[in-house]
Parts: structure tokens; C-alpha cells; sequence
């Protein structure tokens, strides 16, 4: 480490595992005084003309005088950086501190650097030098330094190019056959978008290595059949893995080359090519040992199947930290451990390499699960016809994160973002590591597909393998935030399934209004009463009689769908008598034909005790893998129907391939939408409902509105404000006065309250405020409790203030335990509550409702991430149940709610402007028929909590 002369500790939060381009990770940290010989070995490995880019001239070799000036750093004037591949550098990068002319400089008042990077051939082209500019940036900022200027050859085309494409405010000029660059590093909002656009390149791509993988090897099968690491291998096989596949166990006999066919070797290292992914499943104490020998095989990532990790306690969680570095250091990620496995169901891929014994059908959906057993469950229930939800409806890919100590629920959604291959993506998370990340990620994927998310573990402790940031936020609030960024939030497995099978078989609904049919009148009217529970719009249910045949189904839902006064029409269908799976494949035929001609609008089915309506919807419109396409590879003899499989079809004979022993189902025609069929009304409805929902939430992001600009807020008075109070402690609540003043520089002002210990303080407060005045206690068990008794209002004169004083004296005890305060009276309307806070883990949150006790005791509370635009605003408003009283219920005088909306935009410029200010609250704040009056505000301040969504790359620390 550094000498005792250096000015500043080793910072070792500058140190950070990131992904590069090709999905590969390499770790980033400061350069120190024990790094000459790996900078010395790094600088051999580099060409001639990268040396010569780099020093403007032949430079063969490193000086001692150059190794110890690369190497000695006083990490903040002169900082070296470091991206690194196990014990071996890739690439450099380093500034050092300059002044007028270029010379080098000292102490805050120079705040420009000259920056240089030099990158190893052989890694040219993964985004090193891009993610080394990202760290030495955000050191640089932390450091005081605001400009970077850089001096290439204008040969170097690379590395300007690196600097041109960073998002920088930037100026470039030629001088003496150099191309000099100057660039501003505080971020913008291109420098930010091309920082997340790098970001889901690189992570979308560390996931398709492990889900898209040319060569498989699974370590720790079996020589005997059964286990898991033997079923794992045979799933693989027996799935009709495209790739390459290779069977790894430490204790093969000598001599021994296959395993059921499979060609096997006693080490990973022993396979005469390249292993792209590696499923372990081998006992945790042996794990080290493997990935060891995948790292120097150069194996691209990880499935860790094997246990005893941070489930199993404090020394799994160590063994588990332990387990990532070791793997990062190799360049590697790693799905698990704990994992159940993943699938591919991609016809140029076909992996199954999980503990799942079939292989889905190849569909449209995106499965995603934090538990096993979940998983197991979730891929059960959309792979069998009977039962739930029924159809036939497939899968692209699976990922079981297990303890997701490493790929998350975040990486996925990076790769099903581009993912041509899937169109719905449906998420078990039991926790959420980083939410405010999870919830830019979200906004961004609902805006291009559909996302359904249930959340378990709502309600305690997530998973002891899970290691997540503490959240301030109640489960409820976390729902709404994500239900803002586009995530259809669902509260069970089943309701993931209803509506995942709806979004990826049906076309969105442009609105609320449903039309319903059916032959049976008493299930309608369950439907149109479970549309009205949903908040939807139905339409009176037409009820065709027990006596409707297939064709007068058809005639019914051509007329429904043609409807311009409908959006979405639900089916209701009971059992005719006398009539058997003949007249279930006719009526589904005849649904399926007319929702062919008006293909625009969702169509549901609700059948009651019809089976095999079910069964004909499915069979009609599959998007299962039809014979005579690349499908899954037979088991060959397949014991579940005694019939060998078909060469010819990849179909088991007179069995489909869910071995049922029905007929197999055959294509839909084009452009045609399977349609879903639900057991229930209730769950049709609201996987409609959600639907709905949803569309409407797409249409809205396509204007999401702008945060408004005010002429009259005072941004540095602020600032000024907020560095004087916090110079006085690291976290406080401020006085009235400050919190007064504070709020006023942003346009926000609160109403006097003078304190009144006597009953000739709160005379005179009254004379000094004008009459008529509200006397209020504020102590804090009568605080905002009108419904105690705490408040007087309307005190038109001092006699019947004296008086009030003597009733609250009377009834709640002395003046020093109410802390009686006097306050003009404001003008009568609705009293509500404005509050932000900033969670550690969600971010800046504005949340609004009505003030008192009974908004509080239901949790009627709406919530928006900050910043706040006018249209969060606006529909913040209009989010709580009790939103009526605010525009005219029962006949009372609508409120001026866009005054509120302006104060609430306020508020969010305070927040968003000021990371310092960590908690304001507005209680309560009275909405008029004109105008608003702040009654009572409350602000804590705190020195800024870190905003890693803002900075530079990195993967999450190994917990």
C-alpha cells in the first residue's frame, strides 16, 4: 500500500467489479506502490503502436523512474486506476492535477487534470478504457477536479473516440499535430444515457453467456444415474442441446471417457476446447476447487446449483462473499448459488439445464424466479393444460437466481429488454436488492413489454441468502412506486399466471369499456359485477341462452368486437347438455374464428366445468413447437406412453408432447391470438383489469410531462442555507424559523405559529397575528389530532381565546406538556399532507393524502418518485381513494387542486435539487376553493447519501 508520506489512506471505495461490453467482468481499483511488476508485465503485453499512441514516441519499455511515478500516488492530485483480470492488469488510466499552462498543480483551486489511458491489445474493443473513464471521473469529481483535458495523436481514432462518445460537454482543438480535448465532468443527461445505454449492453450480455452458451460442461454428475448433478446432465441431453456437451466428475475411473453417451472428464481442464458455462453441482466445501479450474479454462460463467450458502448461515454468507470474488477475479458471473437452473427454449439453443425433468414448450414469456420451489410451481402451471389457467403457452427463457448473489433480477431485465424472443416477462422476487436501479430498469422494459411482478416475503425478513439494502419505505409504498414505473404488480402465483397468459396471447385493451356474452345469464352478471369491483366499464351482459349454438357464439363476438363502444370482450360459457368434446372443439373454432377477423381487441373466456373448451382453445391456437418444426430432441423410448418416438415429427405417437395422450394441436392461423380461458370470473376480470391498466399506463409514458421551471425559487440561496445549517451536526431537524426560510426560497410559505406558554403569550401572539386565530397544542401525542380535541379554531376575539386556553389546560394538562402555539386562522377547505423522504434504497419519494386519522389508519397514501413531473402531479391527486372530497362530493365546493399540484412540484424541486434534505413534511396543508395554506412543515437535513445510480458502473459489492 502507500508510504506514510502520501497525503491520503488507500481509498478502497474506489475499488469495483464492473461488466464489460463482452459481458466478461474485470475489477477496477487504485494502483499502488506494490503494483510495479504487474505494471511492468502489463506494459510488455502492449504493441508498439499503443506505446506510441500513448507517449507521442517509440517507447519500448518502462523507466524505474516511470514505474514509480505510475505507481506512487497521492490519490488526489495524482490518482492511478487499474481494470484487472485476476492478478493480471488489462488497462490503466491516471490524471494528474494541472494549472495555468498545463504545469502540474495542487489543492482545490486548480480543478482541471490532464487524464491519459492506456488499454492491452488483446482487450481492445470490451469497453475497458469506457468503464476506466467512468471511475476516473467520478474520482476525479470527488476530489474537486471538474475538467478533464486529454492530448491523442489524431491517429488514435480509438481513444478519441472514447471521449467523444462518453456524453461530455465537450472542446476539441489541433494544435502542433495533436488533437486536444476538453471536457466538463459533471454529468449530463447524455453523459447519463449513454452510461445506462452501456450498461445494458454490457449486462444483457454477461446474461446471454450463460443462457446462449456453444459448449456446456456439468460438474459433478453422477457415474451412477440420479443426483442432481446427473439429472442436470440428462435434462441437458434429453432436451436437445444444440451445443457441445461435456460431463465432469473428479472421482471417473481412468479410462472412463463417456457417461450415458455423454463424453466425460475427471477435471474441466482435462476438455480438449472451449467451455462457454458451467453447471456445478458439486458440495459447497469443493466449489472453490471448480471454479478454479473453470477460471483457468477460461469459462465464461456459472450455474451453481449446489447449497450451503447464506441460507445456511453467517459462515455460508462468507463462504458465499468468497465464491464472487473468486469467480469475478476469473471474469466470470454466476447464476445461483442455491439455483434451480436455467432454460433456453430457443430452437438455436435448446437448453434445459435445470432440475426441471421436461423441457417447455418454446413460447413467448420470460420467467424469472428467486425461489426453487416457486419456480418449479410457475413453470408447472404454465405447462399443464388442466387445472388454473389453462392453454398451451410457452417459454422463452428461465433463470432460478437461487441467492442471487451475483446475476439478479436487474441483469435479466437488461437481457429480456433486447430479447427479440420474448415479449411478456413475468418475475417471482422474494427481495429487491437495489430498487432504485430495479425501478429505472422497469420503467424502461414496461415501456417496451409487459412486466408482471410478485413480491413474497411482503410482509418480514426476505430469504437469509438475500442480502438487500434496508428500506424505510412500508411494502405498500415500494408496490406503488413500481406499479408507477409500469410494473403490473400482482399479489400471488396465480394471478402472475392469469394475466402473463393474457398479455402474451392478447392485444392490449385501448380502454376500460367490456363487453360481455355468454349462454349463461347468472355467470354474466358475476362477470359485469367483478368488472365494476375492477374499476372497469361493462356493458349490460347479452345473454345468448342455454340454446346458443357455435354459430350464434360466432355472430355474437363479431358484433362485440366490431363495437366501437367496447374494448375488450369476455366470453362466458357453460356446458350444453347432451353435447361432448365435439361441441367444445365447434365452439372454440367459432371463437377463435371471429377473434381472427377483429384481431385488434383482447378476447377472455370464462368456462365453467368445460375442459374441453379449454383443451380445443389451446389445441386451435398453440404456441407450442408444431410437428415437423425444430422442436426439443425426443427421449428416445419414452416410458410415459410406451410408444417409441416418432423420427419423423419429434412427437411421440398418439401422444402430444405433454403426455396426455390427446391429439396433438395444430397451427393457428396467421396472425392469429390464442385465447385464454379462465375457471373464474374473478380472476378473468382482473388479469383484464391489469391489462387495462397497464395500456393506459403505456399510452401515459409516451408523455410522461416535464418538471416546470419556476422563476421565483432560489437554488443557491438555498444551498447557501443548507451548507450553513448542516456545518452545525451531520443530521438535524431544523428550527421553525429555518424550516420557514428554507421553504420560502422555493416558493413554499408556512403560516406563523407563536408560541404561547401563558395565556397572555397567546393574547398577544393574537393581537400581533389579527383575529379571528386557531390555538392548537403541539405536543406530540396531540399533534395533528384534531379529532382530540387538541385545536380551537375561529377565536374572533381574546375572551374566547382565554377561554379556549383554559378548556385545553383544563382537559390535557399544563402549558408545558401541551406547547400551546397561536396560528391565523386560514381559509376553510381540505386538509391533506405533502411529504418526501429519501430511502436509502428506493431513492427520493413524494407521497400525498388527506390529512387525519382515518386516511392514516386505511393507508390512503399515493406516492411518486422524484423528481415529480406535471403529469405525476396531476394523477398523485387523483390517486387516493378519497381524491373525491377534493372536487366537489356530495354538492361541498371543489378545491383548488392545481395550487396543490404546484406545491407538491415545489416540493420536488426541493428534494430533487438538494440531496441534503432528507425528509420534509407539509401537515397540514389546507386546499381552498382559491389557493392553499401551509399550516405546519417539518425539514431534516443530512449530509447526502450515496446516489450509486448516478455514478460509475459496478456490479453490487460481495456482500
Amino acid at each position: 500500500m502507500q508510504t506514510s508520506s502520501d497525503r491520503h489512506e488507500y481509498p478502497a471505495h474506489w475499488e469495483a467489479d464492473v461488466v464489460l461490453r463482452d459481458g466478461g467482468t474485470a475489477r477496477i481499483r487504485p494502483i499502488t506502490v506494490d503494483d510495479a511488476e504487474r505494471l511492468v508485465s502489463f506494459y510488455e503485453q502492449v504493441s508498439d503502436e499503443s506505446k506510441y499512441y500513448r507517449f507521442f514516441a517509440p517507447y519500448p519499455r518502462l523507466s524505474a523512474k516511470d514505474v514509480h511515478r505510475f505507481t506512487h500516488h497521492d490519490f488526489v492530485d495524482r490518482v492511478g486506476l487499474a481494470a484487472a483480470v485476476g492478478d493480471d492488469f488489462i488497462g490503466t488510466v491516471r490524471y494528474d492535477r494541472i494549472g495555468a499552462g498545463g504545469r502540474p498543480a495542487t489543492g482545490a483551486e486548480a480543478d482541471e487534470a490532464e487524464v491519459a489511458f492506456l488499454v492491452q491489445d488483446a482487450h481492445q474493443g470490451r469497453g475497458v478504457a469506457s468503464a476506466l473513464l467512468e471511475h476516473i471521473a467520478a474520482v476525479a469529481r470527488e476530489r474537486g477536479i471538474r475538467r478533464f483535458a486529454a492530448e491523442v495523436l489524431p491517429a488514435n481514432t480509438k481513444m478519441i473516440k472514447v471521449f467523444t462518445d462518453a456524453g461530455y460537454r465537450q472542446k476539441r482543438s489541433f494544435e502542433d499535430g495533436v488533437v486536444r480535448l476538453e471536457f466538463d465532468l459533471e454529468p449530463t443527461d447524455r453523459s447519463l444515457a449513454v452510461q445506462y445505454a452501456r450498461e445494458q449492453r454490457a449486462e444483457a450480455r454477461s446474461v446471454q453467456r450463460l443462457l446462449a452458451p456453444g459448449a456446456v460442461a456439468v460438474i459433478g454428475t453422477g457415474r451412477a444415474p440420479g443426483g442432481v448433478g446427473r439429472s442436470i446432465l440428462d435434462n441437458i441431453r434429453d432436451g436437445g442441446f444444440t451445443g457441445r456437451l461435456y460431463a465432469v466428475n473428479g472421482a471417473l475411473p481412468e479410462g472412463r471417457k463417456e457417461l450415458d453417451g455423454v463424453p466425460a472428464f475427471r477435471s474441466v481442464r482435462d476438455i480438449d476446447g472451449p467451455v462457454d458455462l458451467a453447471v456445478v453441482a458439486v458440495p459447497a466445501e469443493g466449489v472453490p476447487e471448480v471454479v478454479a479450474e473453470c477460471g483457468e479454462h477460461d469459462v465464461q460463467g456459472l450455474v451453481v446449483i449446489s447449497a450451503g450458502y447464506a441460507e445456511s448461515g453467517p459462515e455460508g454468507r462468507e463462504r458465499q462473499r468468497a465464491l464472487v470474488r473468486q469467480a469475478r477475479s476469473h471474469g466470470m458471473r454466476i447464476i445461483g448459488p442455491n439455483s434451480f437452473g436455467v432454460i433456453n427454449t430457443s430452437p438455436e439453443v435448446r437448453l434445459n439445464a435445470s432440475l426441471a425433468p421436461d423441457m417447455p414448450r418454446a413460447g413467448r414469456i420470460g420467467l424469472f424466479a428467486q425461489s426453487g420451489a416457486i419456480g418449479v410451481a410457475l413453470l408447472s402451471r404454465l405447462h399443464r393444460r388442466g387445472g388454473g389457467v389453462t392453454g398451451v403457452t410457452g417459454l422463452s427463457t428461465f433463470v432460478s437466481s437461487g441467492n442471487r448473489a451475483d446475476v439478479s433480477g436487474n441483469d435479466v431485465l437488461q437481457y429480456w429488454y433486447e430479447d427479440a424472443d420474448t415479449d411478456v416477462a413475468l418475475m417471482y422476487l422474494e427481495s429487491i436488492g437495489n430498487p432504485r436501479k430495479f425501478t429505472r430498469l422497469a420503467r424502461r422494459t414496461a415501456a417496451a413489454k409487459p412486466l408482471v411482478v410478485v413480491q413474497g416475503a411482503r410482509h418480514g425478513a426476505g430469504p437469509r441468502g438475500h442480502a438487500v439494502r434496508a428500506t424505510q419505505l412500508p411494502h405498500a409504498t415500494v408496490s406503488a412506486l413500481l406499479r408507477q414505473a409500469g410494473v403490473i404488480r400482482v399479489d400471488t402465483i396465480t394471478e402472475l399466471v392469469d394475466a402473463g397468459l393474457l398479455l402474451a396471447r392478447q392485444p392490449l385493451p385501448a380502454g376500460p369499456r367490456v363487453a360481455i356474452l355468454g349462454n349463461s345469464e347468472s355467470l354474466g352478471l358475476l362477470t359485469y359485477d367483478a368488472c365494476l369491483a375492477e374499476g372497469l366499464r361493462p356493458h349490460p351482459p347479452q345473454d345468448l341462452t342455454t340454446a346458443a349454438s357455435a354459430a350464434d357464439f360466432h355472430a355474437a363476438l363479431s358484433r362485440a368486437l366490431a363495437d366501437d363502444s367496447s374494448d375488450a370482450v369476455v366470453v362466458t360459457a357453460i356446458p350444453s347438455v347432451g353435447e361432448g368434446s365435439d361441441g367444445d372443439a365447434a365452439l372454440a373454432e367459432a371463437l377463435r374464428s371471429a377473434a381472427a377477423e377483429q384481431p385488434t381487441k383482447p378476447v377472455l373466456v370464462v368456462h365453467v366445468e368445460l375442459g374441453g373448451l379449454a383443451e380445443a382453445l389451446s389445441a386451435a391456437t398453440s404456441t407450442a413447437p408444431q410437428p415437423g418444426a425444430s422442436g426439443p430432441a425426443p427421449k428416445t423410448g419414452d416410458t410415459r406412453t410406451g410408444e417409441r418416438a416418432d423420427p419423423r415429427t419429434g412427437a411421440d405417437e398418439g401422444a402430444e408432447a405433454d403426455g396426455k395422450g390427446t391429439p396433438g394441436p395444430v397451427p393457428p392461423p396467421e396472425g392469429a391470438h390464442p385465447i385464454p380461458a379462465y375457471p373464474a370470473a374473478e380472476r378473468a376480470v382482473r388479469a383484464l383489469a391489469q391489462a387495462v391498466a397497464y395500456g393506459q399506463w403505456r399510452r401515459d409514458a409516451a408523455d410522461p410531462g416535464k418538471v416546470p421551471e419556476y422563476e421565483d425559487i432560489d437554488e443557491r440561496g438555498a444551498a447557501a442555507l443548507i451548507k450553513g445549517l448542516l456545518a452545525r451536526g451531520q443530521g438535524l431537524t431544523l428550527t421553525t424559523d429555518a424550516t420557514c426560510e428554507l421553504l420560502a426560497a422555493y416558493g413554499v410559505h408556512v403560516h406563523r405559529a407563536l408560541p404561547a406558554p401563558t395565556p397572555d403569550a397567546a393574547a398577544a401572539a393574537a393581537r400581533a397575528l389579527g383575529y379571528p386565530v386557531a390555538l392548537k397544542a403541539t405536543a406530540p401525542h396531540l399533534r395533528h389530532r384534531a379529532d382530540l380535541g387538541g385545536v380551537r379554531l375561529d377565536l374572533a376575539d381574546e375572551e374566547q381565546l382565554r377561554r379556549a386556553y383554559a378548556e385545553l389546560t383544563e382537559l390535557f394538562g399544563s402549558p408545558e406538556e401541551l406547547r400551546p402555539v397561536v396560528q391565523r386562522m386560514a381559509p376553510r377547505g381540505v386538509d391533506t399532507v405533502v411529504r418526501a423522504v429519501i430511502d436509502p434504497a428506493a431513492g427520493a419519494v413524494l407521497s400525498f393524502g388527506l390529512a387525519g386519522a382515518a386516511s392514516q389508519l386505511l393507508g390512503d397514501m399515493a406516492h411518486r418518485l422524484i423528481p415529480v413531473t406535471d403529469r405525476d402531479a396531476t394523477s398523485l391527486v387523483r390517486s387516493i381513494r378519497t381524491a373525491p372530497l377534493l372536487f366537489g362530493w356530495r354538492g361541498s365546493a371543489p378545491v383548488d387542486t392545481p395550487a396543490l399540484e404546484e406545491l407538491m412540484l415545489r416540493v420536488s424541486r426541493l428534494v430533487h435539487d438538494h440531496p441534503e434534505v432528507v425528509a420534509v413534511t407539509l401537515e397540514p396543508v389546507v386546499v381552498a376553493p382559491h389557493g392553499i395554506s401551509v399550516l405546519g412543515a417539518s425539514v431534516r437535513l443530512a449530509p447526502p447519501p450515496a446516489r450509486d445510480d448516478q455514478g460509475p458502473r459496478t456490479l453490487p459489492p460481495t456482500y
